[in-house]
């Protein structure tokens, strides 16, 4: 059942990008307009639940929060310098590695040698498919000077965007909080985040609004990431749920109009193969325990 439940934020955090990148706004905006979308959703959640909220669980869940903003804005900021297709991979693969290590090193997720040698073989699948969905052709690489993207500074807001979200999932998995409880809190830290790393820069028009949409996709993959966390731990659940790239790496070729070549498109075939190998490891993983 805990596979089942992790499955459900591959679809929806699979298509955030997809939705953002067919609504429009700068990276600020689409952040804002997320966490706006996230905290509505949570509202709705606790008033139907009523579940009981501590002083923890709210300090616990708004930094929590605060830390996913880090995460999103860089995230859309490496979208809007590489491309969705290309950024959401990259930002996977670093996100399955440290995830993955946390889980493992400082949860002791993995006790077994079967557990070791599974977990391994998939996590190899899931980052080596990661960065071949990202690979580019040797011919563009080269036109690089002619085209809008800027792969570095991309990169440099990927990895700080992969410190947020991996901070965001220890603290909550350390806690140990109630999903139910957690994500009014969290949701309101993430608002806090995204008004304070936009500072002035933002622009509050319809885009951020129309935005919402993917706050509400987010936050049903949200749900369903915590109580998959407390029933087959943070390495596994958050490996499962960021298989969500097949759904973002082709969509942004089929749904964005992203251009890719023949030899790219050979890549992107060949890592989500193997991406889905890796997942059916993590499965096989879990269902021998």
């Amino acid at each position: 059942m805990g596979v089942l439940i992790a499955l459900v934020p591959m679809v929806a955090w699979g298509s955030i990008g997809l939705v953002s990148g067919k609504i429009g706004g700068d990276a600020n905006q689409q952040t804002l307009g997320m966490t706006l979308g996230a905290w509505f959703f949570a509202l709705c959640a606790t008033l139907i639940v009523r579940p009981a909220i501590s002083i923890e669980t709210f300090f616990v869940g708004l930094a929590a929060g605060f830390l996913w903003s880090l995460g999103q804005n860089g995230q859309f900021k490496g979208m809007k310098q590489m491309g969705v297709a290309t950024a959401l991979p990259i930002s996977t693969g670093l996100q399955l590695i440290v995830t993955t290590l946390i889980g493992v090193l400082a949860f002791h997720e993995w006790q077994t040698k079967r557990d070791y040698l599974f977990g391994i073989l998939a996590l190899a699948c899931l980052v080596l498919g990661s960065v071949l969905t990202s690979r580019q052709d040797p011919k563009r690489i080269a036109e690089a000077e002619h085209r809008l993207y800027n792969y570095g500074q991309g990169l440099r807001a990927l990895l700080l965007s992969t410190v947020g979200y991996a901070a965001y999932n220890a603290i909550i998995n350390a806690s140990g909080v109630e999903p139910l409880a957690v994500i009014l809190p969290q949701a309101t830290g993430m608002v806090l985040g995204a008004f304070i790393f936009a500072g002035r820069k933002i622009k509050i028009e319809k885009v951020v609004f129309y935005n919402m949409a993917a706050g509400l996709l987010w936050g049903i993959g949200n749900i369903c990431m915590l109580s998959a966390m407390k029933l087959i731990g943070l390495a596994v659940s958050f490996s499962l749920s960021q298989s969500g790239i097949l759904i973002s790496t082709l969509g942004g070729i089929f749904i964005l109009g992203e251009e890719k070549t023949k030899l790219e498109l050979r890549y992107i075939i060949s890592g989500c193969l193997l991406v889905i190998g890796g997942v059916l490891l993590l499965g096989y993983l879990k269902a021998g325990v």
